[in-house]
Formats: structure tokens, C-alpha cells, sequence
């Protein structure tokens, strides 16, 4: 708190080295007018270029907070080009802007970043608007990568996904359990998730090293997959 520049610089400096095809982040500023005029070296373009800089060359982002001064939202970064993509509004509080990002990468396939609720009413409302716009929207046979934070710490959600639209869990597949992500000092809450269609898990992690606990309250979380 207090050096935006430096946590910001970290944050680049740690994705750059995890070596990362594919990137899925939340809360990133789209735009911040009250932070570029008061906080001292707040980068000129937006958060998501700032950190796709040089390396990531394709982004999408979903604006889902919007306020006075600015909005920001989920993105997503990758190495390989994005044809096409949409942000879906699931927001049920107005104080609770939230959506999903969906992504198409050019080998067709499906990239969904998310950021639900806090409280157990909007997150039902918003996986029900999930698995129906999976369901509507993208076809069963074709390789999709669910990301975000879900805040389902009671796992009703998670098993919601498996049932209703056949997913995997990268971590769960791999470990037998959900990935503790919160807090990100000392994490027991599996609040975060990597879920996949037509991907085999070959590696998956929680960042757990020192200079990834100090960029957020929430542990990230890497895998390696392979197109099946």
C-alpha cells in the first residue's frame, strides 16, 4: 500500500519469469485518473499493457467496476493471438460489479476469466450465468481454460462445474485436493482455480515463493497443460 509503482513492477517482473503462455488476472486497472495524478510514477498506459509489455503481445480486457475516476476489471494476456472476445455482466450487487471475460484464441480455443462474489447468494446467481453461457455458447467438444478467483470457499460451486458442464480441476487432478489460496501468508481457503476441457494437467503449483506472497492477498496458481 502506498507504492502502486513498485508492487506494480513486481508483479511484471515475477509473470515475465514464471514463463507463462497464458495469463488470467482480476482487479486490473483500466484506467485510474485519481492514481496517475496522485501516486508518483504510476505507469502512463493501462495496468493490463503495463504488464503484457513486450511479452504478451495479445490481451483482452472486461471492464466490471466502474466509477468516477476510472473502472477496472479482468484480463487476460497471451502469447498467441485472441480473435475474438466478449465481457459478460454477472453483477447482482451494484456495490459487486463483477463479470466474465471470454476469450477465443486463434486455434479456437476457449479462455473464460472470472471474478465472483462474496457473498453465497451472488455467487449462485453468477456460476448458474456461467454454466448456462458455457453451456449456450461454446460447443462440448471444444478445449476451454477457466480461470479466476471463485471465492467458493464452501465448494458448492466447484462441484456445480464438475457435474453440470464435465470439468477438470488442474490442482485437484494433480494433488487430490483444491489449491489453498487465501490468505496468501499463511493460505487455507481454496478460493482460486484453474479448470479445464480437453487439456491433460502435466504440472501445477501454487506460487508459495517470497516475492509472489508480497503481490497479492491470494496465491497464485501455474499449470502446465497439454491439448489433448
Amino acid at each position: 500500500m502506498g507504492n502502486y509503482r513498485f508492487t506494480l513492477e513486481k508483479i511484471r517482473t515475477c509473470l515475465r519469469e514464471s514463463g507463462s503462455n497464458l495469463v488470467f488476472l482480476q482487479e486490473v486497472s483500466g484506467e485510474n485518473r485519481r492514481h496517475e495524478e496522485s501516486v508518483a510514477g504510476w505507469p502512463e498506459q493501462n495496468q493490463f499493457e503495463y504488464l503484457a509489455d513486450s511479452v504478451w503481445n495479445h490481451y483482452a480486457y472486461g471492464r466490471n467496476a466502474i466509477y468516477q475516476h476510472g473502472h477496472h476489471g479482468n484480463a487476460i494476456l497471451s502469447e498467441l493471438p485472441i480473435k475474438s472476445w466478449d465481457n459478460i455482466n454477472v453483477s447482482t450487487f451494484d456495490v459487486s460489479q463483477r463479470g466474465i471475460l471470454h476469450g477465443i484464441l486463434e486455434n479456437d480455443i476457449h479462455l473464460l476469466c472470472v471474478h465472483f462474489g462474496l457473498f453465497e447468494r451472488e455467487r449462485k446467481s453468477q456460476i448458474r450465468k456461467l454454466i448456462d453461457y458455457i453451456a449456450n455458447h461454446i460447443e462440448p467438444e471444444s478445449p476451454l481454460i477457466l480461470a479466476g478467483d471463485f471465492n467458493d470457499w464452501r465448494k458448492s460451486s466447484h462441484r456445480q462445474l464438475l457435474h453440470e458442464l464435465d470439468l477438470n480441476e488442474a490442482f485437484l487432478q494433480s494433488n487430490k485436493k483444491l489449491a489453498e489460496t487465501f490468505p496468501a501468508a499463511f493460505p487455507f481457503l481454496a478460493m482460486d482455480r484453474i479448470y479445464v476441457r480437453g487439456f491433460s494437467v502435466t504440472h501445477v503449483e501454487t506460487m508459495s515463493h517470497p516475492a509472489w506472497r508480497s503481490l497479492s492477498d491470494h496465491r497464485a496458481i501455474t499449470a502446465e497443460l497439454l491439448l489433448d
